[in-house]
């Protein structure tokens, strides 16, 4: 299917060849500007931002030779597809690879020939341009997709997925919960040949044993009770994208011996058929578990792994990259502004603090929690102590600041009134007939709420 919004420069001497091709690209979905020779070509260049480039070889004036080397020269300029009426394998040799043309084609051009080679090259420059601004995100603001981090650790992370992603081969992706294991597949994906494609993400762990081979590999109607219809699993429904086994450490071991045979053999078979189908899909899998232990203990295949850790990329926990945290939580922010219409600007110097000390076990999931209910509390401004979870990193549940004591949203009424006695305690060096006084209650109850607290005997 043609990209609506892709743009074709052709490039002809010959009036009525230019027009035919012209009319026969738009009619594809494509929009298109001609050009007579290389000289005009450049010139509509400078105010047509084409995304491929049609062009002829012999021309007089500025031929497509001259007018390729040219175009060499520009930054970021788009895939060149040469027509030429004098093919040969020299010439062949010398547009593509000398000229640093996309793709040769014989005149009198084949037009399904020319749709398949201008598709697959509107695909390659979206995926440069996306590859592209993504390394500017990386390069000036510590971003990959949705992973964030400016930390040595993370910049290795970066470099690996950068090298990986083009490929075809399998990564395993580790790390504990809540590390963005999910995310990094999904930078994967979109710096891939196959970012146009499906990114479909499954997880092993919350699949019934009986249920998961059906929701992998499909089924006919009639394959097991229930069946009652014919069903495309996930690696039919991922075709010619990625998919992603999440939680890859808990799928049953006979499952992952036919998991092993499909990626072996590139075949899928749905449970009930026949026949094989081919299966066209790139394989990331994600796990917290160590797999060479689960491996020890039997629990999982030796050669599966093998197979799955063609490249492995082990996402660090939070705290082994807390020059992270501040940068994670600036952007969260703003994301949780445009999905909550709050106005938080960013987080006070006490939250801060209390951030770069805490050491985050649930990872980044965690601080994504603490910095949405903070920022639905706040609203606008600052993020404060007061909007942080109650006891979060040893934050007084009830304190003062000058101005009043403050209770943390979500406590009891028991633990709030049990705070704002200690509090007053605390204020009054101890003076249990001042602290009534404050509280307005008589030192008789007093007394009696500190006993139930298990903290005075009358």
């Amino acid at each position: 299917m043609a990209d609506p919004l892709a743009k074709i420069l052709v490039v002809d001497d010959e009036p009525n060849q230019r027009e035919a091709l012209s009319e026969m690209i738009r009619r594809w979905g494509f929009e298109t500007v001609t050009a007579e020779n290389g000289h005009d070509a450049i010139e509509k260049l400078g105010s047509f931002e084409a995304d491929a480039i049609v062009t002829d070889l012999n021309m007089p004036g500025m031929d497509g030779r001259e007018f390729l080397t040219q175009q060499l020269k520009v930054e970021n300029s788009p895939p060149a597809i040469v027509l030429t009426g004098f093919g040969n394998v020299e010439t062949a040799v010398e547009t593509v690879y000398d000229l640093g043309a996309f793709w040769f084609l014989e005149k009198p051009v084949a037009s399904k020939a020319l749709k398949m080679v201008l598709d697959r090259a509107i695909q390659h420059r979206r995926l440069v341009q996306r590859t592209d601004t993504l390394v500017r995100q990386l390069s000036t603001r510590g971003e990959l997709g949705d992973l964030i981090g400016e930390s040595v650790p993370m910049r290795e992370v970066f470099a690996v997925i950068q090298q990986v992603a083009p490929t075809r081969a399998t990564v395993l992706i580790t790390g504990e919960t809540g590390t963005g294991k999910e995310l990094a597949a999904r930078a994967i994906h979109d710096l891939s040949p196959r970012r146009n494609a499906a990114f479909l993400a499954i997880n092993c762990a919350a699949l019934p044993e009986n249920l998961i081979e059906a929701e992998l590999f499909g089924n006919e109607k009639g394959a097991f009770t229930g069946a009652v219809e014919r069903r495309a699993g996930a690696f039919e429904l991922a075709r010619g994208g990625t998919l992603l086994l999440d939680e890859i450490g808990d799928m049953p071991l006979a499952t992952q011996s036919k998991l092993l045979r499909v990626l072996e053999d590139g075949k899928v078979r749905r449970l009930g058929a026949a026949r094989e189908m081919d299966c066209d899909v790139r394989v990331l899998a994600s796990t917290n578990r160590n797999l060479r232990q689960s491996i020890g203990k039997n629990e999982f295949r030796e050669d599966l792994y093998f197979r799955l850790n063609v490249f492995e990329i082990v996402l660090p926990p939070l705290r082994d990259r807390m020059d992270d945290v501040l940068l994670i939580a600036a952007a969260l922010i703003g994301g949780l502004n445009r999905k909550h219409g709050t106005r938080v600007t960013g987080l006070s110097p006490e939250v801060s603090s209390l951030f770069r000390r805490h050491g985050w076990p649930g990872n980044a999931r965690e601080l994504r929690n603490v910095v949405e209910r903070a920022a639905i509390l706040a609203g606008a401004g600052n993020i404060g102590v007061a909007h942080l979870p109650p006891g979060f990193m040893g934050a007084p549940e009830v304190f003062s600041d000058g101005s009043g004591v403050h209770l943390h949203p979500g406590l009891t009424v028991d633990d709030a009134e049990r705070r704002l006695i200690e509090l007053t305690l605390k204020h009054t060096g101890d003076n249990r007939t001042r602290a009534a006084e404050l509280l307005g209650i008589s030192t008789k109850t007093l007394f009696n709420k500190l006993k139930a607290y298990g903290s005075e005997t009358p």
